[in-house]
């Protein structure tokens, strides 16, 4: 098993704004007074399309596809929410909370990458659990340690701890389950995605443990992660405001590793936490304000990993 890939999944927006049905629970979403809401999609694009082109200037090979104006997706820069893509051929297709991203699912995204040559066996999919109001929102709530066969899960809204469950059974994972929180208006709510707070690379691990609340909970993070021998890199809520927790590992040209993440999460670490983190591997950044902004997602949330094999 590996822990990272070099082909990444990407959605161009066509209709990016602010999503109210998402708001509700990304307390990481702003109205942005000061920008109009017709330049907010040309300003996401533009962020969008720069990000795209620094990730292959280091031969990160991209499949950008472009969203459809079929449906009103404001948030379909997001894909690693509904699908995620693995080793052993299978495909797994989530519950999403928002009802309007339930649209961002489309069949002619794993037909474009079987076009690519990418080898589709199965499809597991879990999205029949939002009859009952349950979700799982992919590897946004799901952060995979593919290599230890670990699965860690912070529970909210959007994370269901019996679907999460069933999801490591099915796939092999042992899971790892805990809370993490934030202070909104002075009450500590859950995160909406784990991926918000905590990222897994193949030989250390960035996590925010001030928000996981129990002492218990968070020595039981802190061992699987250690037991592993991942160095940990400790953020602060003040960081994973500016999505330092949404990093992504990434393979480039000569399989070269890279930490990829935003300008705003890069100019939020610590010097000390740089050295860290360049010790195991380079750092990527690229500006994503009007995306992270608005969408209250960043690098991480705009990458699906593509580990499929190829005819």
């Amino acid at each position: 098993m590996k822990q990272t890939t070099n082909t990444i999944l990407m959605i161009r927006p066509i209709g990016f704004r602010m999503n109210e049905q998402t708001a509700v629970n990304n307390y990481y979403q702003k109205v942005l007074n000061n920008v109009l809401p017709s330049t907010v999609n040309a300003k996401a694009q533009e962020e969008f399309d720069n990000y795209v082109k620094k990730l292959r200037s280091y031969g990160v090979n991209v499949i950008v596809i472009p969203d459809t104006t079929d449906f009103d997706t404001p948030d379909s820069i997001f894909p690693n929410n509904w699908i995620s893509l693995h080793q052993n051929g299978t495909v797994a297709i989530y519950p999403m909370f928002a009802e309007n991203r339930r649209l961002e699912r489309r069949e002619d995204v794993l037909e474009t990458l079987e076009d690519n040559g990418f080898v589709i066996e199965n499809v597991v999919d879990y999205t029949s659990a939002e009859e009952e109001n349950i979700f799982l929102e992919g590897t946004g709530s799901i952060l995979l340690d593919r290599v230890n066969e670990k699965a860690y899960c912070a529970l909210s809204p959007r994370a269901d701890e019996e679907l999460f469950i069933e999801f490591c059974e099915d796939f092999e994972y042992t899971p790892v389950v805990f809370t993490a929180n934030q202070t909104v208006n002075n009450q500590r709510k859950p995160i909406y995605h784990t991926n918000v707070m905590m990222c897994i690379a193949e030989t250390f691990a960035v996590i925010c443990l001030e928000s996981i609340d129990d002492k218990k909970e968070r020595k039981n993070v802190v061992k699987h992660l250690k037991d592993d021998g991942k160095e940990i890199i400790d953020i602060t809520e003040n960081q994973v405001n500016s999505f330092a927790g949404n990093m992504l590992q990434v393979r480039g040209k000569d399989d070269e590793r890279f930490l990829v993440m935003s300008k705003a999460a890069y100019e939020s670490l610590t010097k000390d936490q740089i050295k860290k983190i360049e010790k195991h591997c380079k750092i990527i950044f690229s500006s994503l304000d009007i995306i992270e902004g608005c969408g209250g997602g960043s690098a991480r949330c705009m990458m699906a990993e593509v580990f499929l094999s190829k005819l």
